[in-house]
C-alpha cells in the first residue's frame, strides 16, 4: 500500500466528531480503559470526569442493550440489567423535567428531593406497571408527596419483582449542569438527587449512577448524613497516555472497507498478527492497550521516531499526548483523536510523499485544531470562559498575574457582572479576579508556575490566541 493510501485511510478512519450527543455510540468504537471498569459497576453511584472523558458516552452506551452485552464481558451484571436515563443530554420530558419545568416545580413549592423521587417513580412504573398520575410532572410529584407509604410499598415490591426475575434496574443521571443556571440552586438539586440515590441503596436490585463534572463534585453537595456511603463508591474517569493510544488503534482497525484493511495490515506488520475479530468488531491485542514497546512501535509506524530531523525535538508518541494535556496534566480522547485526524488531513495535503503518514509539522497543526475544538467545547459548558479569555489574546505566557488582571480590569471596568447570564457563572466570582483565576486553574486552563507566574497549556493557549516563545503557534 502507498504512503498516500495510508494517509487517506487515516482521515477516513477517525470520525469528524467523536461526541455522541446522547446517541448510542458505534459498537466498533466501544473502548473501555481498565480504569473505567469501576465506573460501570452497579455499586458505583458517583462518577466524576472533565469535559470529553466519557460521562455522556457511557450514559449512552449503558442505555443500549447491544452495548451492555459487550460491556458485560468486563462487568458481568450489566448483561442482566435494565437501564433508564433519569436526566441527560437528550430531552425526554416523559422521563425527567427540563430546566424550565424544574424551576416551575420548585417555584410551586416542591423540593428537588420530591421531584427526583417522582423521576424514580416514573422509571419504576415502567419496570412494574402501576397506575400513577403521569400527565404533568406536578401531578406525579403531588402523588409522591401525598402517598409516602404507597411509594415505599411500590419500591419494595419492584425490588422483589427484580429479585424473582434475576435482574437489576439502573437509573442514570448525566448533564446535571442543565438543571439550573444558579450555582446555589444546582447545588440543592444535586444534593437532593444524591439523597434519593442513598434512599435507593436500601433496595439491592435498584441502582443509581450519577455522572458529575469536577466543578460540581468539588462543591458542598455531600454535606448530609451518610453521604460517605456514596463517596466510598466514587470513580473518576481519566485517560492515561497508553489508554489514548489503545483507543486510537481500536478506532483505526475498525475502519470500514479498504481503509480498514490498509490500517489492519499496518497493525499486523508491527504486531505480527492481525487484530482479533469478534462479532464484526476488531479487537486489538492487550499489549496495544498498555504502555509497551509494541504500542510505541505502532505510533512510530505512523509518525516516525522524532518531532523533527533528530531527537532534540522530542518523540511523537509522547509529544502528541503531552501537548494536548490541560493544566492538570489530563488529555481527553476527543482532543487526541481530533489532533490525529487533522494531522493526517494536513499531511495528505502538504506532505503526500512524506515517508510517514503523519508529518511532524502536521502533528503540530493537529494540536492547533484540537485546541480550537476544545475552546469551542469550553464555551458550550462555560460561556463566561471565552469572554474572560478574549482580553488576553496576543499576550505571551508565562506572565505575572498582574498583567492578566490589568487586561481584565480594562475590559470589564464594572467588574464581573453580566459575564454569564445563560449558563452557570464562575463559581468563585464573589472573590473577584482571584476567584476567576482559581476557577480557571480548576478547569485546567490556567496553571501557576513555581515562581507564581500564570501559564497556559498548549491545549488552551493556542485556541485562545496567546503566544509562547518556541511553542505551537496560536490560532489567528
Amino acid at each position: 500500500m502507498s504512503k498516500v493510501q495510508i494517509k487517506e485511510s487515516l482521515v477516513q478512519a477517525i470520525p469528524l466528531t467523536t461526541s455522541t450527543h446522547g446517541e448510542a455510540p458505534d459498537r466498533r468504537h466501544l473502548y473501555m480503559p481498565p480504569g473505567h471498569t469501576k465506573a460501570l459497576r452497579l455499586e458505583c453511584n458517583l462518577v466524576i470526569g472533565a469535559r470529553g472523558v466519557g460521562k455522556s458516552f457511557w450514559t449512552a452506551a449503558l442505555r443500549a442493550p447491544i452495548l451492555r452485552e459487550a460491556l458485560g464481558k468486563a462487568v458481568k451484571e450489566l448483561e442482566i440489567t435494565d437501564v433508564h436515563v433519569g436526566f441527560g443530554v437528550s430531552p425526554d420530558i416523559d422521563s425527567f423535567p427540563d430546566m424550565e419545568v424544574f424551576a416551575q416545580l420548585i417555584k410551586n413549592g416542591f423540593t428537588p428531593f420530591e421531584i427526583w423521587k417522582g423521576v424514580v417513580l416514573r422509571w419504576l412504573a415502567k419496570i412494574n406497571p402501576v397506575s400513577i398520575p403521569n400527565g404533568k410532572w406536578q401531578d406525579t410529584i403531588e402523588w409522591v408527596r401525598d402517598n409516602p407509604e404507597l411509594l415505599a410499598r411500590f419500591v419494595q415490591d419492584t425490588n422483589g419483582m427484580l429479585v424473582t426475575s434475576g435482574r437489576f434496574g439502573l437509573i442514570l443521571f448525566d448533564a446535571l449542569d442543565r438543571t439550573s443556571n444558579d450555582w446555589g440552586m444546582m447545588d440543592l438539586i444535586v444534593r437532593d438527587l444524591l439523597k434519593v440515590v442513598l434512599w435507593l441503596k436500601s433496595y439491592p436490585r435498584l441502582h443509581a449512577k450519577v455522572f458529575l463534572r469536577e466543578d460540581q463534585s468539588d462543591r458542598t453537595i455531600t454535606d448530609f448524613p451518610d453521604a460517605s456511603k456514596l463517596l466510598a463508591t466514587k470513580a473518576e474517569l481519566t485517560w492515561a497516555s497508553h489508554d489514548l493510544h489503545g483507543l486510537l488503534w481500536q478506532t483505526l482497525c475498525n475502519a470500514t472497507g479498504a481503509d480498514g484493511e490498509n490500517l489492519r495490515d499496518l497493525y499486523k506488520s508491527v504486531i505480527g498478527v492481525a487484530p482479533r475479530s469478534d462479532n464484526q468488531v476488531w479487537l486489538v491485542a492487550e499489549e496495544v492497550k498498555r504502555e509497551s514497546a509494541k504500542q510505541r512501535e505502532l505510533f512510530e509506524a505512523l509518525a516516525g521516531p522524532w518531532m523533527g530531523r533528530d531527537r532534540r525535538r522530542g518523540v511523537p508518541y509522547i509529544w502528541a499526548v503531552s501537548h494536548l494535556a490541560d493544566g492538570r496534566g489530563r488529555t481527553s480522547p476527543r482532543s487526541f483523536l481530533a489532533a490525529i485526524r487533522q494531522a493526517a488531513d494536513d499531511s495528505l495535503e502538504k506532505y503526500p510523499d512524506h515517508e510517514q503518514a503523519l508529518h511532524y509539522e502536521s502533528i503540530k497543526r493537529g494540536v492547533q485544531k484540537a485546541s480550537e475544538i476544545r475552546v469551542a467545547e469550553m464555551a458550550e459548558d462555560y460561556p463566561w470562559v471565552p469572554k474572560i479569555m478574549d482580553p488576553l489574546r496576543g499576550a505571551s505566557v508565562p506572565c505575572a498575574f498582574e498583567i492578566v488582571e490589568e487586561r481584565w480590569k480594562a475590559q470589564f471596568p464594572s467588574g464581573l457582572s453580566g459575564l454569564s447570564d445563560q449558563r452557570l457563572p464562575p463559581q468563585h466570582a464573589e472573590r473577584g479576579w482571584s476567584g476567576v483565576r482559581s476557577d480557571l486553574e480548576r478547569l485546567g486552563i490556567f496553571e501557576t508556575m513555581k515562581d507564581g507566574r500564570v501559564n497556559l497549556p498548549d491545549l488552551y493557549r493556542v485556541g485562545f490566541g496567546l503566544g509562547r516563545r518556541g511553542g505551537v503557534k496560536p490560532v489567528k
